[in-house]
């Protein structure tokens, strides 16, 4: 994993002055005389650079930042706006000489370290040629640990399945656990069969090396009960319900709710923040062999409950029931879990909005607004209980696909909330973990999507 990081103070940077666009023209600082920037036509829109022209070369840059009224760093259909200026500026380091009232520097310097990623593990790609001093009053620590945990979401999920299995799954989390003094126990193969009966099913066809797992990360020290757990599907083939080739494109992503639980505990554990901080993953591959679980069987999960199978490509919750169950046990005071896990969710909300389900008013609250003010927007949708019929099957106490097609993300969650009792609070993210198309600080690829909105909301929670 590449480190983020911020240009040196003492590096001859250029300013940068970041400008709102007023009513009758750019709003610009006192010490730039207007006529080259009115004359090239800057106005102060959001993305728009000006250069300054000094000495032979360029002195300094004016870059737009829209009009005032929403957050200047957060305009609606731009949530990373100050990324652009990362990507568009000349080369060279840069700082922020000045700014207009209100805006967020914390939240533009997270935004230019976004743009600055690149996932170079399979062919050479140029590194960014714009780099920013910290603003002066910005925590550069904890900017760099979210932007830290943000790199390892993407790098994880950007690998292809044939280098980034369970046990390569199991070695990121070592990786972690080595860097922060942390411990992980794993428990491997047929050894899952007894304790964690569904994760060894849906995992138990792979190849011997392709083994699924239970990676149970603990951080030592005493601190709030948090335990994050995370779908660690590596590749999804939908199993004897096998998913036609289009839909099997991007699955390597299916790891992507462990990537984001991997990525919020290296940004905790970068902040001090992880103490007693717990992280199960449960890692398979959903393959399809001469011992896949099949449609109509029905298993005995770690919990006790039965689940009948009626869909071998409903695998996620499976796998995560049995680490859920896991994780309550020890009475959590926040239980989390975060999957790439029904294409529902993103039929109602798209790719750049996850729903989120929580029962706690007051929790649910403070994620939301976290996820809000801190431009990383999640939606809550309800855990609505006349849909608990639907997830009961004839013949067992779950099913893991109810018929009909209704409500696939509610019946999800309904159905992964049957294994969390003991938590306080339990709050599930069906994330989508990838960017479609480019966007200002998020190139096409793996992305983050929860994290901070969970870092943030931490403290008001637990």
């Amino acid at each position: 994993m590449t480190d983020p990081a911020f240009a040196p103070a003492a590096s001859g940077s250029r300013p940068l002055w970041l400008v709102a666009q007023g009513d009758d023209g750019p709003v610009l600082p006192e010490e730039i005389d207007p006529g080259f920037p009115l004359a090239a036509g800057f106005l102060g829109k959001p993305g728009q650079i000006c250069l300054l022209p000094g000495n032979g070369g360029v002195a300094g840059a004016l870059f737009g930042v829209g009009k005032p009224g929403t957050p200047a760093d957060r305009p609606a259909r731009d949530r990373f706006t100050l990324a652009r200026a990362a990507d568009g500026l000349p080369a060279g380091n840069w700082h922020l000489a000045g700014m207009p009232e209100g805006y967020g520097a914390a939240h533009g310097a997270l935004g230019w370290l976004f743009a600055q990623y690149r996932f170079d593990r399979y062919k050479k790609v140029e590194p960014a040629r714009a780099r920013l001093v910290c603003p002066d009053g910005v925590d550069a620590d904890a900017v760099l640990a979210m932007a830290a945990g943000e790199y390892l979401a993407r790098d994880l999920v950007n690998t292809p399945a044939s280098d980034m299995g369970p046990a390569e799954l199991e070695q990121a989390a070592r990786d972690l656990a080595g860097r922060h003094g942390a411990s992980v126990t794993v428990v491997v193969g047929d050894d899952l069969a007894r304790n964690f009966p569904m994760i060894h099913a849906v995992g138990r066809a792979a190849a011997p090396h392709r083994a699924p797992r239970l990676i149970d990360l603990r951080f030592p020290g005493e601190g709030p009960a948090v335990a994050l757990v995370g779908k660690g599907v590596c590749f999804d083939t939908g199993g004897l319900d096998i998913k036609p080739s289009a839909s099997m494109a991007l699955m390597k992503k299916d790891m992507g709710g462990a990537a984001n639980v991997l990525g919020l505990a290296e940004t905790l554990a970068r902040m001090g923040r992880a103490r007693g901080l717990r992280v199960l993953i449960p890692a398979v591959e959903n393959a399809v062999g001469s011992d896949s679980f099949r449609p109509g069987d029905v298993l005995t999960s770690r919990k006790g409950l039965t689940v009948e199978v009626n869909n071998t490509d409903a695998e996620g919750r499976l796998v995560l029931a049995d680490a859920l169950a896991l994780a309550a046990e020890e009475k959590p005071a926040l239980l989390v879990s975060m999957a790439t896990l029904t294409g529902a969710a993103r039929v109602a909300l798209g790719p750049d909005l996850p729903p989120f389900f929580c029962d706690d008013e007051d929790a649910a609250d403070v994620l939301f607004r976290a996820g809000r003010d801190h431009a990383d927007p999640i939606w809550r949708m309800p855990f609505w209980e006349p849909y608990e019929a639907m997830i009961e099957p004839a013949i067992a106490d779950l099913d893991n696909a109810p018929g009909g097609g209704f409500a696939g993300a509610i019946t999800a969650a309904l159905f992964l909330r049957r294994f969390t009792e003991g938590a306080t609070v339990y709050a599930h993210f069906d994330i989508y973990g990838w960017q479609p198309t480019p966007a200002p600080g998020r190139p096409k690829g793996g992305v983050g999507q929860g994290m901070r909105a969970i870092l943030h909301a931490l403290p008001g929670i637990v």
